[in-house]
């Protein structure tokens, strides 16, 4: 009965996502020109841009007026699009008002309104949400959990419930949750953090928050073990491996091998430059999008090269702790409604997965936890602070913890806070920079195993990086050069400039300050 329920779960996912067409669909050959031939310096604008006519409208006078001599590109899609803007490029903040001010504010200037806009990208949904900034003007998921930590800290617990009603919409609609609400998301999802939104409503609304959300989170499942049960030892499909000794664990997928919209140029370019087939090439960067570590030495195999990637033949330690978590808050939404025998269930699935995540991505030697290639059998030699997701959900021992700790504190600690990775390739989820997110991760992951003079060190030089930038630049950015201090740390590398707004940095701000009151 549980196999028949997967598969149904997702054909009705693959379905409502075969039924969108995204802007490459609707508009092929004007799509591939407008990005090759650069008309806008930003990829992601001409998916985002607000058709002034219908698809056959333009693609019918594309084709008639391409071929004519004087023919302008960039004056066409003037006339036939109106280019997104973002809110918080006209937004001034007034920082001598301090930065709690500042955040206050930007909760209005980063809220949407309930969708009703039809013929673009977006995909609509019924409730206000916020989103992160900058460029990115729709909704994120992995995001979104990190923003709602701060407003629970700011005790905007509706705009919390109302965030969680769309993703539980998206699920019911789409199978999953997309990396963000636009049609070019749909083939992925992002790092799975619903479960974790679920237990934030839970700490102020009740255990009722398990069972409400109980059907989405169920069906969150479904996506990402698509296929387990099908699978022969050495065999993966869409987002599971099946290992040697049958033991199931997760990688990061894409259902598409073509270029990614919001990056078209970029991926043409790189995949020219490796020795990848390209339709592989584009399935691992689109597979590390959905990561969220967009992009990373992490997932290269010469840990240098981006076209080198190969982020499915890896599984990430980060990932099958969030997947542990999911499955430990499915069984508590499974006792809850007094169901003590499917309860029992996810605890042992979540159980297996630990003793997992121990066997294959624990890497004695190091004592850090690191990804596993699955095709190669081997623990990857890159470390990355996604070895403190383990710590965060318990899932190590104390022993494990102290080591980790060990080497965070050794290799990973800078002034403002921890970095990615400890190598510098030009990519923005390498060294120099850090993250709100994974500061949050970190700091929390090292309280649960009584680290707490390190998890102060990082989370206070994380504070007054964010704050010394904020007063000398009036902004709270996307990420941040941890080396550096102030204006000087404003991170870099990656497909587009640094954007500010910054959703999750005004979140997990906003929640450390709370925990590390600053004099």
């Amino acid at each position: 009965m549980r196999k028949l329920l997967f598969l149904w779960f997702a054909v009705c996912s693959l379905t409502a996502t075969a039924q969108v067409k995204t802007p490459a669909q609707l508009y092929p050959d004007l799509f591939k020109r407008v990005q090759m031939e650069r008309v806008y310096a930003d990829g992601k604008t001409f998916p985002d841009a607000v058709p002034l006519a219908s698809a056959e409208v333009i693609n019918k006078a594309y084709e008639a007026q391409k071929g004519k001599a004087g023919f302008n590109l960039k004056a066409f899609v003037a006339k036939y699009f109106q280019e997104p803007v973002a809110n918080t490029d006209v937004f001034k903040s007034n920082p001598s008002k301090g930065i709690i001010s500042h955040i206050d504010t930007l909760w209005t200037v980063l809220q949407r309104s309930p969708d009703t806009a039809k013929g673009t990208s977006l995909l609509a949904l019924p409730h206000p949400y916020i989103v992160p900034g900058g460029r990115f003007r729709e909704v994120y998921y992995w995001d979104s959990y990190f923003t709602m930590l701060g407003l629970q800290q700011a005790g905007k617990i509706k705009v919390i419930e109302d965030m969680a009603d769309n993703f539980a919409f998206l699920i019911d609609k789409y199978g999953h949750i997309p990396n963000g609400n636009r049609t070019y998301y749909l083939t992925r999802s992002q790092p799975p953090f619903f479960a974790m939104m679920v237990k934030l409503l839970a700490e102020k609304k009740g255990n009722s928050a398990y069972k409400k959300y109980q059907p989405q989170l169920l069906k969150e499942y479904a996506f990402w073990m698509d296929g387990a049960n099908g699978l022969k030892p050495g065999q993966a499909h869409r987002r599971v491996v099946k290992l040697a000794d049958g033991t199931v664990l997760n990688r990061y997928w894409d259902d598409s091998d073509q270029p990614r919209e919001e990056s078209y140029r970029e991926d043409v370019l790189e995949a020219a430059k490796g020795k990848q087939p390209k339709a592989e090439f584009y399935r691992n960067i689109r597979a590390a999008a959905e990561s969220g570590w967009d992009f990373s030495s992490r997932w290269f195999a010469d840990g240098k090269n981006l076209h080198s990637i190969q982020t499915t033949k890896l599984v990430p330690v980060d990932l099958n702790s969030l997947l542990y978590n999911l499955e430990l808050v499915i069984a508590r939404g499974y006792r809850e409604g007094g169901n003590a025998e499917q309860a029992e269930v996810y605890s042992a699935k979540a159980q297996n997965r630990l003793k997992a995540i121990n066997k294959y991505c624990w890497d004695a030697r190091q004592g850090f936890y690191v990804d596993y290639n699955w095709k190669s059998k081997k623990r990857s030699t890159q470390l990355t602070i996604a070895s403190a997701f383990p710590l965060f959900f318990n899932i190590a021992t104390n022993k494990q913890a102290r080591q980790v700790s060990a080497k965070i504190k050794n290799s990973f600690v800078h002034t403002g806070g921890v970095s990615t990775t400890l190598k510098n390739t030009g990519q923005q989820w390498d060294r120099p920079n850090g993250w709100a997110p994974l500061q949050y991760v970190t700091v929390m992951g090292l309280r649960n195993y009584k680290q707490n003079a390190l998890a102060s060190t990082i989370a206070m030089g994380w504070l007054h990086q964010n704050i010394t930038a904020f007063r000398q630049t009036g902004k709270l950015l996307e990420k941040y050069n941890i080396e550096l201090k102030g204006d000087a740390a404003k991170a870099g590398g990656g497909e587009y400039p640094l954007q500010d707004g910054f959703g999750w940095t005004n979140g997990v701000l906003l929640k450390l300050l709370a925990l590390y009151p600053l004099d």
